[in-house]
């Protein structure tokens, strides 16, 4: 179950091919591609964001959504993807990898479009009543109304802090695995003890890569047992080599060419390398959200509990981003914020219009909606 859900997350289940992800080397400032004239942008792919998009398509609203982490999920993908959540209305016991394949597979019928690897840098209100929304990857979009579901704000990857190593970000220093294809004959640097650097680990084993080191502070390694046990026969077999250590400085101009690891025993091991990969984890920004010039308190923003509207017109915040009395941070209050958020804002999308409660039980026009005969 566990292999099969990180195959459903890799595959992208929300219209193939269209996830709108900027080549690794785009600069924030790169030019826009075509603006998107859109009903709704959800900002947050996590578990609350996923649900908006439910809830809108429930309405018949297509979206767009956009997420600074490489795929959908926030904080159950960066966080807690393998610890079990015991709160979830009628699941007694599930992983956050698995929530979100379930999440993922719900919303499917309505197709939102997914912008991964991006954040939302700024939100202009145009004459019209819409916004203009732009993102670092040079997306723009119109819409007519907004869902912030940040959760606690952008996830991103933690920097490996050695001075000047920046230089080689987007070259040869990732915070995501790039292609396989690319580490053919190179020398492959892993740092990381977590799940995401042994997959990373694992399947750089299985490239046509000349050689792999994975390093981490000490010989304890974190993962799904599927990806342990890749880990380990790669090890037996004399694939992968592993350093215990901690990285404290590295080599090269023009190139960067070495590694500097001091191991256990405060010996200095160098590990001459072509790429090198850092999986350290992520950690929440409030990034541009507090530029908005929208109403917060205490870094979350308020809102109407009777829609979930912030203080701008269109826009709306649900999740963890959101204050109000009685506030709880519960993906399960998320998901009924979510569904009011989702009629508050029918009043922007389809001004004039009646929207009428309907039941998944007995309405053959959700039935339609959902693919269901």
């Amino acid at each position: 179950m566990e292999r099969q859900n990180r195959q459903a997350l890799r595959a992208d289940p929300l219209r193939p091919g269209r996830s709108q992800r900027p080549p690794p080397d785009a600069h924030p400032l790169a030019a826009p591609s075509k603006t998107l004239e859109i009903a709704a942008l959800v900002i947050g792919a996590g578990p609350v964001g996923l649900f908006q998009a439910f809830e809108l398509g429930l309405l018949g609203v297509s979206t767009h959504i956009v997420d600074a982490l490489p795929q959908a999920g926030g904080q159950c993908i960066a966080l807690y993807a393998d610890k079990p959540i015991y709160d979830i209305p009628g699941i007694k016991v599930c992983t956050g990898r698995e929530l979100v394949a379930r999440l993922l597979d719900q919303v499917a019928p309505f197709q939102p479009t997914l912008h991964l690897d991006q954040t939302v840098d700024s939100i202009a209100a145009q004459p019209d009543g819409r916004y203009r929304v732009q993102t670092c990857g040079g997306q723009a979009f119109l819409t007519r109304s907004i869902f912030i579901a940040a959760g606690v704000g952008a996830f991103q990857a933690r920097k490996l802090h050695l001075p000047g190593l920046e230089v080689f970000e987007g070259t040869q220093v990732h915070y995501q695995a790039p292609a396989l294809a690319d580490a053919k004959g190179k020398s492959i640097v892993i740092v990381g003890g977590e799940q995401a650097a042994l997959e990373a680990a694992a399947d750089a084993c299985d490239s046509p890569a000349r050689s792999v080191t994975l390093v981490h502070r000490r010989d304890v390694l974190h993962a799904d047992p599927d990806t342990l046990a890749r880990i380990a026969t790669n090890r037996s077999n004399g694939r992968l080599r592993f350093v215990a250590g901690q990285a404290h400085g590295f080599k090269g101009k023009a190139r960067l060419h070495t590694l500097c690891v001091l191991d256990a025993d405060e010996q200095e091991v160098a590990l001459k390398l072509d790429q090198l990969w850092v999986f350290l984890g992520v950690s929440p920004r409030l990034g541009p959200v507090a530029q908005w010039g929208l109403d917060m308190e205490r870094k979350q923003l308020r809102v109407d509990t009777a829609s979930f509207a912030t203080s701008a017109p269109g826009i709306f915040a649900v999740g963890d981003i959101n204050h109000y009395p009685g506030k709880k941070k519960l993906i399960l209050c998320g998901f009924h914020e979510a569904t009011l958020a989702a009629f508050g804002a029918m009043q922007y999308i389809r001004p004039g219009e009646a929207v009428a409660l309907q039941y998944t039980t007995t309405s053959t026009k959700l039935h339609k909606a959902l693919g269901l005969g």
